[in-house]
């Protein structure tokens, strides 16, 4: 049977492509975005009460990585790109409906002369541009289980590296981006089977190409430029 899922909102981020995005919600806590709303969803009286929530769940889809057929089985970045596992004890992307899910923390509820109400949300692992199908509200007491399990993502943070980013190159970011910058490279944007520390990587974040190197557990930011 097939079903047709109705797009209501769009993400608007400081992410133009899908390198360097977190692979995670809430990792990088000090990335900001905002959920603008489809006109035919620009209603607030969906919105009623949302402002009550610390958090919200997005349900959404991997627009970049929509391909016809699907994989059974994936290799999890955070295993080093070579190990399998099934693509249901995973959150990749190349799944049969290529729904994401994220929970965020809600910053604001703004009404806004164009857009109607938008959220504001922090630490979303989203693209920009990416289509939303719907927003739950995160409710501790059903959502949250303190004795939970992870899985092979439990060592997640033992990949975490140390960003030398020279302040002469941090100064040209916007000051608001800055912390949130550091936060991002800090997770190893590069694909973990890529280990050359010759090699120059780009990442486009908040309207600029930040180029860097890592060697071991060091990233090292080597230049910054505003993109045309």
């Amino acid at each position: 049977m097939d079903v047709t899922l109705q797009v209501i909102a769009r993400m608007r981020s400081d992410f133009p492509d899908k390198f360097g995005i977190p692979r995670q919600s809430g990792l990088v806590e000090q990335l900001r975005s905002t959920i603008i709303f489809e006109p035919a969803y620009r209603n607030p009286d969906a919105l009623r009460g949302i402002g009550e929530f610390s958090h919200l769940w997005l349900i959404w889809q991997f627009s970049q990585s929509v391909r016809p057929d699907w994989s059974a089985t994936v290799r999890p970045p955070r295993l080093g790109g070579n190990t399998r596992v099934g693509v249901f004890a995973t959150r990749s992307p190349f799944r049969p409906n290529s729904l994401g899910l994220s929970c965020v923390k809600l910053l604001g509820v703004e009404q806004t002369q164009s857009f109607g109400t938008v959220l504001h949300v922090g630490g979303a692992d989203l693209m920009d541009g990416t289509p939303i199908f719907d927003i739950k509200p995160y409710i501790p007491y059903g959502d949250c289980h303190p004795e939970a399990t992870g899985g092979f993502t439990d060592t997640a943070r033992d990949f975490l590296l140390e960003v030398d980013f020279p302040p002469a190159l941090l100064a040209l970011l916007p000051a608001d981006k800055r912390e949130a910058a550091v936060g991002v490279l800090s997770h190893d944007p590069r694909p973990s089977y890529q280990q050359d520390p010759q090699r120059v990587y780009g990442l486009s974040f908040a309207g600029f190409d930040i180029r860097f190197t890592v060697q071991g557990t060091c990233l090292t930011v080597q230049e910054v430029c505003k993109r045309p």
